[in-house]
Formats: structure tokens, C-alpha cells, sequence
């Protein structure tokens, strides 16, 4: 598993997840990445929202006081993991699934991040009409 985030300038930090993360792992790998890629990103505070999904360790206690004492708005939405189905055979082992997903995690340039924002309008309202239903998104 990994932990990665984007904005309208690229990619930030993606960091590997060791194990299986509880809610303190996550508050760690925040820490630790968030605060980086804003950096890395030129985001300015006031305008960034955070979106993750409602996975129990994302939305404990713990997690929601570490958004809040750092002054960060949450954007709740599902989950969608990325397929690496271009490869001719799957990975090896987790190492091999790793290098893979930090290779195509790289290759995301900033206009794909860029598009994606933009069409957060969009999507949100799709899922507002579908009632939180089935969108073609």
C-alpha cells in the first residue's frame, strides 16, 4: 500500500506503507508527507483541501484532531485505486510492485493533476444529483 498526494503543480511526496496502517501510522506518514508536499507543491494555506477516503484509520479521532490542529480542511470521497495492468506479467513480490507504482507515480505530469482539479466541480456535482449514487465517474 501507498500514501501519495497531487496538486495543481504535480505530484508530492508518495511514501510506502509498512504493514498493516492503523490510525497512528497514518497521523505519522501526514506528518511527515503532507507538510512536505505543500512545500513542494507551493501550496498556500487557506487554500488547500485534503481528500482521502472514509476508511476507519482516516477519519479516527486521532486522524481528525491531526487535520484540525493543523489547521486542514477534509474533503471526504471514495477511494479509487489505479491499475497497473500495462505491465506483460504481474510483479515478483512487493518490491517489485513498489518500483512499479513509483514509476508510474512519477510519470504523472502537472496537467493531469491540473485536470483533475478542475473537474472536482464537476464530479462532486454528479454525486450530489446521483444522491451519492452511481456517477460515470
Amino acid at each position: 500500500m501507498v500514501w501519495g498526494c497531487m496538486g495543481w503543480n504535480g505530484v508530492g511526496k508518495l511514501t510506502e506503507v509498512q504493514g498493516i496502517m492503523d490510525a497512528q501510522q497514518y497521523c505519522d506518514i501526514l506528518e511527515d508527507g503532507v507538510v512536505e508536499s505543500f512545500e513542494k507543491l507551493e501550496m498556500a494555506e487557506g487554500e488547500r483541501i485534503f481528500q482521502q477516503d472514509n476508511d476507519p484509520k482516516h477519519t479516527s479521532n486521532k486522524a481528525t484532531k491531526w487535520f484540525e490542529d493543523n489547521d486542514i480542511q477534509v474533503l471526504v470521497w471514495p477511494a479509487q485505486s489505479p491499475a497497473l495492468q500495462q505491465y506483460p506479467r504481474p510483479p515478483a513480490g512487493v518490491h517489485e510492485l513498489w518500483d512499479r507504482v513509483v514509476e508510474e507515480w512519477n510519470k504523472i505530469p502537472p496537467a493531469t493533476c491540473q485536470k483533475l482539479i478542475e473537474s472536482m466541480p464537476r464530479r462532486i456535482q454528479a454525486v450530489i444529483k446521483a444522491k451519492g449514487g452511481h456517477t460515470k465517474y
